[in-house]
C-alpha cells in the first residue's frame, strides 16, 4: 500500500473500464488523481469513488482529440495538484468493421482517438514531468497491435502506432528521467468491447490459452508496477502483455 503517495497521476478515459480500474488502484496506493473523460458525469462519479480512499481527486471533461481541450485539462490538473508525475492514456474507441467495407472516415476517427489522443496527452503532460525532474508515461495499447485482428484493421493500426510511438518517447525522454511504456492487454471485459459481435468474442475466447477474457481490475496492477518505484524503475520502451496468453513474444 501507499506505493504512490506524493505522486500526481493524470488518467484519460478514467470514467469507465481500465481507466477507472487504474484510478481506483492508484487512489488506494495514495496518488493524487486528475481524471479526464469525454463524459464528465462518469469522470465525476469515479472521482468521488476515488476520493473515498482519502486521496485528492479532480475530474475534467476532455475530448482527447481536441488539442486545446487536452492542453487546458492537463494544465489545470498540474496547477491544481502541483505538477504531474504519472500519465496513463486509457481513452479509446473500438468497432468491428470489415476492411473491404471500411470508410476513410471510420479509419480516420479511430486513429484520431486511439493514436492522436495519446500523442496529445503526452505532448502536454511531458513538459510538466520535465519540471518535476522525471515521470512515468503508461499508454494502453492492445495485443492486436502486435498480432493483428480480423475486422479491426483500423484499431490494430492505431494500437501498433501507440507501441511504436511509445518506444520513441522512451528514447527521447530518457534524459529527462521520464520512463514511457505500453500495456497491451488482451480482450478485457469493459464497455469498449460492446461493439464487437458475439461471434467475434466467442472465436477470440476459444483462442486464448487461459480460456477467458480478462477483467479491468486484473490489468490495473500492471499499471501500478510501471508507475511505482522501485518496481517500475528499469522499464522503459517496453510492452507488457496481460493478455490471457494471446500473444507470447
Amino acid at each position: 500500500m501507499n506505493q504512490l503517495t506524493g505522486k500526481v497521476a493524470v488518467i484519460t478515459g478514467a470514467g469507465s473500464g481500465m481507466g477507472a480500474a487504474i484510478a481506483r488502484l492508484f487512489a488506494q496506493e495514495g496518488a493524487s488523481l486528475a481524471l479526464l473523460d469525454l463524459n464528465e458525469q462518469h469522470a465525476k462519479e469515479i472521482a468521488a469513488e476515488c476520493a473515498g480512499y482519502g486521496t485528492n481527486t479532480s475530474y475534467h471533461a476532455a475530448d482527447v482529440t481536441d488539442s486545446d481541450g487536452v492542453r487546458a485539462a492537463v494544465v489545470a490538473a498540474a496547477a491544481e495538484h502541483g505538477g504531474i508525475d504519472i500519465l496513463v492514456n486509457s481513452a479509446g474507441i473500438l468497432d468491428e468493421t470489415p476492411f473491404l467495407e471500411m470508410s476513410p472516415e471510420t479509419f480516420d476517427r479511430t486513429l484520431e482517438v486511439d493514436l492522436k489522443g495519446v500523442f496529445l496527452s503526452c505532448r502536454w503532460a511531458a513538459p510538466e514531468m520535465v519540471k518535476r525532474g522525471g515521470g512515468r508515461i503508461i499508454n494502453i495499447a492492445s495485443q492486436l497491435g502486435i498480432k493483428g485482428g480480423v475486422n479491426l484493421a483500423h484499431y490494430t493500426a492505431a494500437k501498433a502506432g501507440v507501441i511504436g510511438f511509445t518506444k520513441s518517447l522512451a528514447l527521447e525522454l530518457a534524459p529527462h528521467h521520464i520512463l514511457a511504456n505500453v500495456i497491451a492487454p488482451g480482450p478485457i471485459v469493459t464497455p469498449l468491447i460492446d461493439g464487437l459481435s458475439p461471434d467475434w468474442k466467442a472465436a477470440k475466447q476459444a483462442e486464448l490459452p487461459i480460456g477467458r477474457f480478462g477483467q479491468a481490475h486484473e490489468v490495473a496492477p500492471t499499471a501500478l508496477l510501471l508507475a511505482s518505484s522501485p518496481g517500475g524503475d528499469l522499464y522503459t520502451g517496453q510492452t507488457l502483455g496481460p493478455n490471457s496468453g494471446d500473444v507470447m513474444p
